[in-house]
Order: C-alpha cells, then structure tokens, then sequence
C-alpha cells in the first residue's frame, strides 16, 4: 500500500450534491464521503448511490478519495461496501470502516473487499482500509485492529463517540473538557498505528469558524506523531495542511542530518556513527527523529534550501 500524506482530511456528507461537488476542486489531500453520521437514517439509501455515482465519475484534486460506510451495528453496512465498491472500485482508494471494536470487524472487510474485487476484476488488494477507534472497548484492542488486516493503513480517532462512550462532559465533537483528557487515547493510538507500521489521524474540530481551537488541537496531535487531522469545512484545511506540514527550517535540518550520517558513515566519511553537525552531536538516534520529518517534508512538497557540505 502507499504512504498516503493525511494532512487534512476532508469530510464530505455523502447526501448533500453541491458540497460533493465543492469538494473536487479543494486543495486537501485525502476527501471521504460520508455515509454515517453526516446522513439520516431515511436518506442512507438513497445517498449511497449518489455517493457510489459520484466517486465512479472522479474529478478530484484530492490524491485520496475514500467513502466512510456506516458501522456494523447498522442494517446498511454490507450494502454500502458492495454497491460502491462494485460501482466505483475502479476510482476508490480507501474503506473506512466506523466504530471499530474488535480486530474480526476489519478482517471481515478485508474479506467482502476481496470478494468483490475478485468478482469485478479489479486488482485485489487494492483499496484499502481505515479503522476508526471510537470507544473503550475499540481503544483497548488498538493493536490487534491496526494488524487485522494489510489493507489497514491508518487507525483514526473518533472523539465525539469517545468522549461518549466514557462519560467526558465534552461540549462539542473535538473539544476536550480538561487539558490532557484525550491524551491516553491518542498515545494509545499512535503506539498502536506505529507497531503496526500504519498511519495515525485526528478526529474533527466541529466548531468550524474557531480556527485557533482547531489550531490547538492540531498542533497537539501533531507534536504526539499523529499524521494529520479530519476537518469538516475548506476554512480548516489551510491551518490542517499548515500543522501536519514541517517548517522549511525544520525539514531543511532534518535532510542535513539525514546526508550528514550517510557520509560519516561511509568508507569516504570514515565510517563514524556519531558525529558533529555544526554545533549538534549526531548519531543514529538523530537519524531516527530526522526520516519522518524529512518523509512528511517531501511529500508536502518542500523544497530544500541548504545542501549538506563533508
């Protein structure tokens, strides 16, 4: 599976055709239409095959486009994966599947997907799965959901049904009641995302004109490792893309680091594993912190603006 960048991840609701259509054209780099909470129960039929239409016609700037189907406790959750899956396949990069609890909700998936791309023709393997962690019970089987499956790319965090399910007084979806109060979730999660080798993502900031609020919570996750956050309105894609994005300076040390440990450590370099970069000790820790700045850096775009000199 790729590395997708995740910086911001726009939510589309899956029953309302101009946002659908608002959202070809926006500068995120992972859309996913909504077939679960941002859908009434009595549009959810009508609104999968809109949803499964409208992904089959393409036209993104999105490098990802993915279709979030409703859970396994709903009536509609086979159906949502078959019909647009067998409709738009072809133009489908990511499942994802809502309120995860145990690690046999994946491999179930990973099994219809299967079927379905076998009986479609389409490459199989080839979409892939997103997890989302939204309960106690979900987050303590963090680990055996992020390796239920190698379609499985990303956990994502649900705070709203989080906040929920355990009985935080939180007032909106995102916002956190007392400093800290998410903080063993998302640790949880990022431990879990990282010894199973897939991505981490934040859940959404519903309050959508309060930019400095998604600012926080963005710069938090950020600083936890997560790789990038949900966001519900195209105002919170340039603070998303923004955080979830190294600084020049930041990415610019990390690819020094990176050049300065692969010639010292070289037979021309004199094979030496600790070493000085400018004023900075280096050694294969430093290697360590540096490859997911410089990885996120690249696959942001930047351009580096100082070259390693022996």
């Amino acid at each position: 599976m790729p590395v997708r960048s995740r910086r911001s991840c726009l939510a589309v609701p899956g029953s309302n055709p101009r946002m659908i259509e608002k959202s070809r054209g926006l500068d995120v780099d992972y859309v996913f239409l909504d077939l679960e909470d941002a859908v009434a129960p009595l549009a959810k039929v009508q609104a999968r095959s809109a949803v499964a239409e409208a992904v089959a016609a393409g036209g993104w700037n999105a490098a990802t486009v993915a279709v979030r189907v409703n859970d396994l406790s709903a009536p509609h959750t086979y159906r949502d994966v078959i019909e647009v899956v067998e409709t738009a396949g072809a133009h489908l990069d990511v499942i994802v599947l809502p309120k995860v609890q145990w690690p046999e909700q994946v491999a179930w998936l990973d099994l219809l997907l299967a079927q379905i791309e076998r009986t479609m023709g389409f490459p199989e393997g080839g979409i892939a799965i997103e997890a989302m962690v939204e309960s106690a019970l979900g987050l303590s089987q963090a680990l055996p959901i992020a390796q239920a499956s190698p379609r499985l790319e990303a956990l994502v965090f649900g705070p709203g049904d989080y906040a929920a399910d355990t009985g935080m007084r939180s007032p909106f979806v995102g916002a956190v009641p007392f400093e800290g109060a998410f903080d063993f979730a998302l640790h949880t999660i990022r431990v879990a995302a990282t010894a199973a080798g897939v991505q981490a993502v934040d859940g959404p900031w519903q309050q959508v004109r309060d930019l400095e609020g998604l600012r926080a919570k963005a710069v938090r996750s950020a600083g936890l490792g997560f790789d990038g956050t949900w966001v519900l309105h195209p105002d919170q894609v340039p603070v998303a893309n923004e955080v979830f994005t190294p600084s020049q300076e930041a990415y610019d040390h990390a690819e020094l680091v990176l050049d300065a440990l692969d010639w010292h450590g070289s037979a021309e370099g004199g094979h030496r594993g600790a070493v000085m970069l400018g004023e900075e000790m280096i050694d294969e820790a430093s290697r360590k912190l540096a490859l997911p700045v410089a990885v996120k850096g690249r696959a942001a775009g930047l351009n580096r603006t100082s070259a390693f000199t022996p």
